[in-house]
């Protein structure tokens, strides 16, 4: 989770790639910087319910990310409680919005679309149901009450479906070398947040080993992780790794600002046992209405190009903003570390992004003033995003006078 802070490393690369995948990057511009981090934490590690503290041999921190590293859990079934307090308001207008004009759709997209369908997982409590077999099977089912949503990963091919709109999504995916994953593939197996953890270790973090936990009715040790630096709006990751198998159990962390937690997901039930090859088929219901990944786009680009045509619009597309994400550098090191990329429009970015939204952001920003001009500061309890007058974007874990330095420095 934290930054590397190496100074002979380089940062690792943002996950957009040209062509249709960085066009869906550019449909979320600003409601990454919000929201991106939360959502790649939840991705991390399941958090949970524990109860008593059993007795485990003493093992240091470095004894405790070796054993994380050489976890080779890749068969598992459960059920994962996820609690995301960012301080958000509702995100009603918001979801609205990525799913029509943020997303480009025009209002035709697939409620199925796990791209806007998993933007939920960014507020509220939910209940997952997972299950994996390897690198090539997945399933995730997020369940609200009668209704059930199911993404499901089965070699190469991926299937979204919505319970309540009766509505399927399907795409592929290539074929991965070394177990990688695909772009569609639930987020990571153990393994994958494990080497994240390891590169915490730097000069930039506090690593410790704080007792035994029990989480979903197993053993465990409790790591803490906190920054040494100040600015960040971290206060602290404790993650509850598996005495047997090495596979974090439970995440939470906890903003410097105090209070309740802002991410907190964790397995109430796991069994490691290989789930049954069935867990795994799709057919698509009788009468479902079934949406090709490829029509989405086609969508986009057609929505993209009437935006261009519309008086006072500038025709900027989500190819162009993707471009700005391709440029993306990284500032500072360790916790401080800052974000930066031009979105390719003067103030907030434009591509039809709808009304809703704008109100939305509106609501969060606070106008700030520095070297590097004007801009506007969105802020949650865990990730801030600063956007200058001439387009430029700043966003990482840290405060708002850590942004405002970072933007200063960067002219």
């Amino acid at each position: 989770m934290a930054p590397n802070a190496s100074d002979d490393q380089t940062p690792a690369e943002p996950a957009v790639e040209p062509g249709p995948a960085r066009r869906r990057a550019a449909r979320y511009v600003v409601p990454v910087t919000v929201m991106g981090v939360a959502a790649a934490t939840i991705g991390l590690v399941p958090a949970i319910a524990s109860s008593g503290d059993p007795d485990l041999p003493d093992i240091t921190a470095a004894q405790l990310i070796e054993k994380i590293a050489k976890s080779d859990v890749e068969q598992l079934s459960g059920t994962v409680k996820v609690t995301t307090d960012l301080g958000l308001p509702d995100l009603g207008g918001l979801e609205s919005s990525l799913t029509s004009g943020a997303l480009g759709q025009g209002g035709d997209g697939s409620s199925a679309d796990p791209s806007a369908k998993l933007t939920e997982l960014a507020s509220g409590t939910h209940t997952l149901r997972v299950a994996a077999d390897g690198p090539e099977r997945q399933k995730l089912s997020l369940l609200d009450g009668s209704d059930e949503y199911s993404l499901i990963h089965n070699g190469k091919n991926v299937w979204g479906y919505d319970s309540k709109s009766d509505e399927v999504f399907h795409g592929t995916v290539d074929e991965q070398p070394g177990g990688e994953r695909g772009e569609h593939q639930p987020p990571a197996t153990p393994k994958d947040f494990a080497e994240e953890a390891l590169k915490a270790v730097d000069d930039t973090t506090s690593v410790t080993v704080d007792g035994t936990a029990q989480v979903a009715g197993r053993d465990a040790y409790k790591l803490v992780v906190k920054p040494r630096q100040s600015g960040s709006t971290v206060g602290a990751i404790s993650i509850a790794v598996d005495h047997e198998t090495g596979m974090p159990l439970k995440f939470t962390l906890t903003p410097a600002s105090g209070g309740a937690a802002v991410v907190d997901v964790g397995f109430t039930k796991v069994s490691f046992a290989r789930p049954a090859a069935s867990t795994f088929d799709f057919t698509p219901p009788e009468g479902a209405k079934v949406t090709e990944e490829g029509a989405l786009e086609k969508q986009a680009e057609r929505h993209a190009g009437k935006d261009s045509d519309r008086p006072g619009k500038a025709p900027k597309s989500e190819e162009d903003l993707g471009k700005g994400l391709d440029g993306m550098k990284v500032l500072g090191e360790g916790w401080n570390s800052v974000a930066t990329f031009d979105t390719g429009d003067p103030g907030l970015p434009a591509g039809g992004t709808g009304s809703d939204l704008d109100g939305f952001l509106g609501s969060l920003g606070d106008q700030v003033k520095g070297e590097f001009g004007t801009g506007t500061v969105f802020s949650t309890r865990l990730v801030n995003a600063l956007i200058t007058e001439d387009g430029t974007v700043y966003v990482g874990a840290v405060t708002k006078d850590a942004l405002v330095k970072a933007a200063d420095g960067a002219k």
